[in-house]
Parts: C-alpha cells; structure tokens; sequence
C-alpha cells in the first residue's frame, strides 16, 4: 500500500477540448477504487453495471445503471465493480469555469448555475431523468468543438429542470481537499475495504494512518461525521446489498459473510440503514427483477 500516490487526480482533456469525456465499453478487470478529489465537475452515466457508491460520507450499492453529478473537489471513490454485457459508463469531466468566469453567471444560466451549487453535495437522479438524458450523454464521445459544448448544455439544462433527483452527501461531512488528509483518508477507506469481512481494531486502524487511538477517533469523527465503527458496518451491510441482489446466499450466510458474527445485530443495522429488512430488501429486489 503506497500512502505517497497522490489523490489529487490530474485531468487532462485531450488537445483542442476543453472538456474531458472518456466512453468504457468493457469491464477493464478489478480496479481498486481509490479515496481522490479533483476541481473539475464530474458527470458519471452507466446504463448496465453494478458497483458501490462512495460520496463524502455517502454509501450505498447500485445494480444497473446510475446518472451522477459530482460537485468540484467532493472527494469519493471509484464507482464501477463491473459493466454486464453490451454495458458502458460514460464519464465527462469539466472545469466550473470551463467557459470564463462569469458565464454560468448569466440569467440564461440560472438553472443550472444552481444545479452545479447542488452538485457539491452530489446528486443522484431517477430512473426517468437516466432514460431521457443518459442517450445524450452517451453521444457526447462522437462529438467534437462546439457540438460538444452545447449538448453538454443541453444535458446540464435537462439535469437542472428535473426534480427526480436525491443529494447524496447531505450534511456536508467530508469536504476536506488538503492533498495529505485525502491520502490519509484514501489509507483508511482502502484498508477497510480489504478487510471489513474480518474484526478491524481501532489500534490497527490508528496505526494505519500513523496516529494514536485517541486521536485518529478525533480526526476520523471530524472528517467524516461518524465513528470508525458506524463506517466499517455500513461497508458490510452496503456488501451485503449486494450479496442479497446477487447471489443465492441465504441471509445467514449473507451476514457471516459480511463479517457480521451475532444475526440480531446484522438484522437491526440493515434496517436501520436501508430502511428495511433484509428479507424484505430481497424480496422487492425479486420482484422489481420480474
């Protein structure tokens, strides 16, 4: 584990574009999902694939598709485990003042001026906003020069009429952009990550960012709004989402599995985080499927 890669990610749109726009056809393997932040406003569409969102302080499993807006330096992760066949994701990358500094400024631009100001909670649209919008955003790749920057208008027009949206990182939690705290922070999510299926103790944990017990609990609960504890269960119980989506697993398996060792318990914090049981999670998930 190299504690020194850095997690300010470098952008570069290719020569004569001002925007940064790359179509993924294929699962490109196991990518570990790194913690890093960048100034450059991120616009995520997959329409077939299934991953773990991880946005500020936000957590959750998606399995299908998702369309994302991610506001300047909101620090996450990457988001796709695996595309499934005929899959793609489609990533666009733009600067807030791509086109000066003052154009989203103007009158005609007060919608989606606003949209970017919501951006930096980030947002997750709906299932009709993907359907409408998520075509256009797939064009963006085969364009170029002007054509570009107007659908990307467009599209950002569409995104900020909508109300079938949620924002993801509501309370704020987990802006820092201090080059070292991400990388710290990078340290920590990617240790949990490669072994919330096991006991992490705080000592373990507080000797991986290379700081005492008393402190590390201090800085954890200041960066991201929870105790170490509450982060690794979400991490299991967001696995074991989708565990229960699929795979065949009974729920017992399921929840040893995710490193749950006493069932009562993994039962009250699934709940408690997804809202419902995990029987019940399965079941709507069957039917949805049918």
């Amino acid at each position: 584990m190299n504690q020194k890669r850095p997690t300010l990610e470098k952008i570069s749109p290719e020569f004569g574009s001002s925007i940064f726009v790359r179509k993924n056809k294929a699962y490109p393997g196991p990518v570990k999902p790194f913690w890093h932040f960048h100034p450059e406003i991120e616009l995520v569409y997959v329409d077939k694939g299934r991953g773990k969102r991880h946005i500020g302080n936000h957590l959750s499993y998606f399995n299908n598709s998702q369309l994302l807006l991610l506001g300047s330096n909101l620090p996450h992760n990457g988001f796709t485990d695996r595309l499934t066949v005929n899959g793609s994701e489609t990533l666009v990358q733009f600067l807030p003042d791509f086109l000066g500094d003052i154009f989203f400024n103007i009158p005609e631009m007060k919608n989606i001026n606003k949209l970017l100001e919501r951006a930096k909670k980030g947002i997750l649209f709906g299932v009709a906003v993907k359907k409408s919008v998520g075509p256009k955003i797939q064009k963006l790749p085969e364009l170029k020069g002007l054509e570009r920057i107007l659908l990307l208008l467009e599209i950002l027009e569409d995104l900020a009429k909508t109300k079938d949206y949620i924002l993801l990182n509501v309370d704020g939690y987990v802006v820092e952009t201090e080059q070292q705290d991400s990388s710290k922070m990078e340290v920590v999510y990617r240790h949990i990550n490669d072994n919330f299926q096991r006991q992490i103790s705080l000592e373990e944990i507080s000797d991986k960012a290379n700081m005492t017990v008393p402190a590390f609990c201090r800085y954890f609960k200041k960066t991201t709004g929870k105790t170490f504890t509450k982060l690794v269960n979400e991490y299991r119980v967001v696995h074991a989402t989708k565990l229960l989506s699929e795979s065949n697993m009974s729920i017992a398996d399921v929840a040893f599995e995710c490193g749950f060792n006493n069932f009562s318990h993994f039962n009250k914090l699934f709940k408690e985080f997804t809202g419902k049981s995990a029987s019940k999670y399965r079941s709507e998930l069957k039917m949805i499927v049918q």
